[in-house]
Parts: structure tokens; C-alpha cells; sequence
């Protein structure tokens, strides 16, 4: 278990627009004189319950956070529960309709609509979240119709992580990220597959990702979703990203199908930049450090190719992940005083770090990115360094947004092993997906 540090609560400068409108509906403690009083329950016992997902890291990251709140405040008991990705969402699924929500609960984006046009996550500006140091345009990624539903707990940018081993091997430099095009990135992949031993390729498929979809999408200046909760692209954005990816498979750049297909099941240390067998992949910046563990190597994060050459570019920030409380909980004070606690201490940030993204906290970001380990700095500078080039975040998703994933994944199987052709496949995915959002 990590050492605690106990220390007082980081306060720092209000910031303008958003933040202090959120601050001062905190101060109101509601929205008028109907608001609840919730002054008494700080002084006797409460029991909480906190819900996540992640790996055993994770769990005993959330755990330790946990510790540190309850070693400060000896009358709340948190009580703590926890799985995999896909079994948290089918529990909590279970749960919601139970009646039974967790008071405090981790939320990603593509769930974030669902839930709270369903009433089951409480407006956190009304329960005194302190958000005076929040990084402000983070912080409305939360919000849906003026309330704060979510609190982003850090920054992510989806990019590409190279390894200059792989590329040294087949005797090439390191791309200008700056100023590459989609057919000189291609183009690059194809010579290192050419120029290694069998086994070892450019790059490993991501056509069945969102985030790089989404990417490629608004590098055409549309978008995935609308702010209406619609489909944003025009079917021939969608085509032309799987005929990049079926160009490449049947070019050599990236693994055929067979193989493909199961490396993408893998996480990203058994990936094809983690084991040193491929030159790029797409992943989150915040694991960064994972991959640079397993493959030994000084791997770099690269912008997407078609960033200078698009008709925008299409990178963006989004946050890690989300606290969130239920509307329903018996104990508001005391779970947004957790959240406030998670995000806002000293305490939570030595513990926390970097883990959930660079932290939105804007002091507790300063403070803590010169502690952390060589990879996750240069992370942290990789987007720092972007900060200029992001011109805005996607859209919400709509309500049935985390059924997306799978019916992409699957149907890029299909153009993979050549079932489906690209005008096919952009076809299905949009009857699909316009079926699961009520578009």
C-alpha cells in the first residue's frame, strides 16, 4: 500500500465563466431556499458506497483514496466495490434499476448521456463541489443542459506511440509529426513491414476504434455526434478510414486479419509496439508509461498523420474519466465532499498522480508533474504541447453511445477478412448505430 501524506485541502484563485458559476451555486448549497440542509449529517456517522472499474493498479489506487478520506474524516465509512470494465457497467446496470445506485460512481463519456437524462446522477454544483481550480473547458465536458452531471478527474489525448527501435531496425527516421499526410504515414508503415524480419509490421489495426475514428472524422471538419445526438460524418469519411486500413493490410503495413484481429484483443503491453514487433499504435496518453515498461524501449508519442494537411485537425482532449454521485444517495454532502476530496487534496493528488489523466485540477497539475515517472512527463508535455493545436472536444454521446463500440469493432472485422467492403461496412454502421441512438 502507498504511504499517506495527510494535508490540507488545496484552495486556489477562482477562474472565470463556468468554474465560478459553479462555485457559486457550491456556496448557495442549491439553487434557492428549497435547498437542502445537509449541515447536521457531517456530524454524525455515514456509510457511502464507491463504485469503479480498472485493473488491480487501479483498485488499489481508489482503495488507497478511499483510506486517506476516512483516516481524515473517522465518521464516514466508504464502502468499496469494484470489477472489470464490462462487468461494472452490467452491475451497474443491475443496480440502477434496483434502486440501488453507488453514492459515488466512476462514469465514462459515452455512458455520461444515458444516465443522467435518466435521473440517476445528482447536479454536483448544487452539493458544494469546490471547482474554483478546475481546468474550465474539462469541466464542462460534464455538463448536459447547464448541470453538472460528471466531474472530469484529468486530461487524455488518444495519439500514437512509436517505438524508434523498430523503426531504426528497418532503417528509418522518426516521422515529422508536424507536417506527415495520411498517404506519407502509409507510405511509412509499408516500409517498415518491408524492411524488418516476418513477424514484425508498421502498425497494428485501430480501424475499430472510436476515439481514432473520431479523430479522422473531425480532421474532415465533420463529426461523429452532433450536439443533437446524431451520426455527423458523411458515409464516405467512413469508407475512405476503412480503405486506409484495408490498403495496408493487403500492402503488408499492418498484420493480415488472422493475426490482426487477435493482437487487437490484447491489452497495450502485449501490443505490437509493446513487444517491439510494430513501429506505431494508437493509445491514450496515460499509457504511455505501460508501454514504455514492456517494451523496454524509449517509445514517443507522435501526433495523428492529416493533423496540418486536414481541413482542421482533429486531436482532442478528453477527460480520462468521471466522478459522478447518485441522485438518490441519503448522504450528498458527504459523497461530493469524497469527490471534492478525490480531486481537489494534496492527500488524493500524491496518491492519484497522473493515473487518471494529467489532473484537472489546475495547482495539483503544477504540482505534481515534475514527480512523475520519465514517460508519464512526457506525456504530460506531449499534451501541454497541444494545448495551441486543440480547437475543441467532440459532442456528448447520445443515449445508447456505449453500444457503439461493439457493433464498430465487429463490423471492422467483417472489411478486415474482406466479408465487407468499405461502402458496405460504412453503410451497416450507420443503419446499426442510428437504430441503437433513435436517429
Amino acid at each position: 500500500m502507498r504511504q499517506h501524506r495527510t494535508r490540507p485541502l488545496t484552495r486556489v484563485a477562482a477562474l472565470t465563466g463556468l468554474a465560478a458559476l459553479v462555485l457559486t451555486a457550491c456556496a448557495q448549497g442549491g439553487t434557492g431556499t428549497d435547498a437542502p440542509d445537509t449541515t447536521a449529517e457531517a456530524d454524525g456517522e455515514a456509510t457511502i458506497r464507491f463504485a469503479w472499474w480498472g485493473s488491480d493498479h487501479y483498485h488499489e489506487m481508489y482503495q488507497d483514496v478511499a483510506d486517506a478520506f476516512m483516516a481524515e474524516n473517522p465518521e464516514v465509512t466508504i464502502i468499496s466495490e469494484f470489477t472489470d470494465w464490462g462487468g461494472y457497467w452490467d452491475k451497474l446496470a443491475t443496480t440502477v434499476a434496483a434502486g440501488d445506485t453507488p453514492d459515488v460512481l466512476m462514469q465514462e463519456q459515452r455512458y455520461l448521456r444515458e444516465y443522467a437524462e435518466r435521473g440517476v446522477l445528482a447536479d454536483i454544483s448544487e452539493h458544494g463541489l469546490e471547482a474554483s481550480g478546475f481546468d474550465q473547458a474539462l469541466l464542462e465536458t460534464g455538463m448536459i443542459d447547464g448541470a453538472l452531471y460528471a466531474v472530469p478527474t484529468g486530461v487524455n489525448m488518444f495519439a500514437l506511440v512509436a517505438n524508434p527501435q523498430v523503426l531504426e531496425q528497418a532503417g528509418l527516421e522518426m516521422p515529422d509529426d508536424t507536417a506527415w499526410s495520411w498517404e506519407e504515414f502509409s507510405e511509412l508503415m509499408n516500409a517498415v513491414s518491408a524492411s524488418t524480419p516476418d513477424g514484425t509490421y508498421g502498425k497494428q489495426d485501430w480501424g475499430s476504434n472510436d476515439a481514432g475514428l473520431s479523430v479522422f472524422i473531425r480532421q474532415h471538419g465533420e463529426q461523429l455526434y452532433t450536439e443533437e445526438g446524431a451520426l455527423g460524418y458523411s458515409d464516405e469519411t467512413l469508407e475512405e478510414w476503412w480503405q486506409m486500413a484495408l490498403d495496408l493490410q493487403r500492402e503488408g503495413g499492418q498484420p493480415p486479419a488472422t493475426i490482426g484481429v487477435e493482437i487487437g484483443a490484447r491489452g497495450p503491453e502485449q501490443s505490437l509496439v509493446g513487444t517491439s514487433t510494430g513501429a506505431v499504435m494508437a493509445e491514450w496518453t496515460n499509457q504511455l508509461t505501460a508501454i514504455a515498461g514492456a517494451s523496454g524501449q524509449d517509445v514517443q508519442l507522435l501526433r495523428w498523420p492529416g493533423e496540418s494537411t486536414g481541413e482542421r485537425t482533429g486531436m482532442y482532449f478528453k477527460p480520462t474519466l468521471y466522478a459522478s454521485m447518485s441522485s438518490t444517495t441519503e448522504h450528498p454532502e458527504v459523497a461530493a465532499r469524497f469527490i471534492d476530496f478525490m480531486l481537489n487534496s494534496e492527500t488524493a493528488g500524491d496518491i492519484i498522480l497522473a493515473d487518471l489523466g494529467l489532473p484537472v485540477n489546475l495547482e495539483t497539475r503544477e504540482r505534481v508533474v515534475p514527480e512523475l515517472p520519465e514517460a508519464d512527463g512526457r506525456s504530460a508535455d506531449f499534451v501541454a504541447d497541444l494545448a495551441d493545436e486543440v480547437v475543441d472536444s467532440p459532442a456528448v454521446p447520445p443515449v445508447g453511445a456505449g453500444e457503439i463500440s461493439a457493433i464498430l469493432e465487429r463490423i471492422n472485422t467483417e472489411v478486415l477478412f474482406e466479408r465487407m467492403t468499405p461502402a458496405e461496412a460504412a453503410a451497416q454502421f450507420r443503419a446499426e448505430v442510428e437504430a441503437v441512438i433513435g436517429t
